[in-house]
């Protein structure tokens, strides 16, 4: 019953239980060697739950011969300080998905920053049914959309997982974005990115577009 509770959870929560496996939240620096050196343990680590039929949406004829997702390069002016202003009387709403399931979320705030010489405003989203769990309290979901999707980048945009901080100020690392889960496996219903979260640059870094060839 364990394991059947935990399949159905998964086919309800669709691909946003990428943050199941996020890490403590840690004060980073936005450049530098620990830097580069959480990027790659970022990356080490997404490897490694895809190749774990515990944790990877990947069906198992694409899982057993997985070797490992195509990541850009490490870029650490793609890693940013944006200033986060909250927004404590927006109103919840129901996020469309890929399936007839909607996802209940609030705008918990926008962060405001500057990119490849651009300035930059993303909404930065809370889910209302995780919030009243504990361990995740403090999560927020960033998805958005840049100009390698259907390109470099699955079309449909990516995510990025963070933490509620402390004060105004929040690091968003492009580095650590990843796909939806239903590019992998279509039983998973995802999130579809709010269109006003669309970058006009090339955002070259984090997870490439997936094809089984890859593995």
């Amino acid at each position: 019953m364990r394991y059947l509770y935990l399949i159905l959870l998964l086919l309800a929560l669709g691909c946003k239980e990428k943050k199941y496996h996020a890490e403590t939240k840690v004060d980073i620096p936005v450049n530098g060697s620990s830097a580069l050196m959480e990027i790659l343990e970022f990356q080490k680590k997404m490897n490694q739950e895809f190749k774990d039929p515990e944790s990877s949406p990947l069906p198992d004829r694409y899982r057993m011969d997985f070797e490992g997702l195509s990541f850009f390069q490490p870029d650490t002016t793609f890693r940013v300080v944006a200033k986060f202003v909250r927004t404590p009387e927006a109103v919840p709403f129901m996020m469309p998905t890929t399936t007839d399931r909607k996802s209940k979320e609030v705008t918990y705030g926008v962060a405001y920053f500057s990119l490849k010489g651009e300035q930059y405003q993303l909404e930065v989203y809370q889910n209302q049914e995780l919030m009243l769990e504990e361990k995740y309290k403090d999560y927020l979901f960033l998805p958005f959309l840049d100009e390698t999707n259907g390109e470099e980048t699955y079309t449909g945009g990516r995510y990025i997982d963070l933490s509620i901080p402390e004060g105004d100020s929040l690091i968003i690392d492009f580095n650590r974005a990843y796909n939806p889960y239903c590019v992998y496996n279509k039983k998973y219903s995802c999130p579809i990115v709010p269109t006003v979260n669309s970058m006009s640059l090339k955002v070259m870094a984090g997870v490439k577009a997936f094809a089984p060839g890859d593995k």
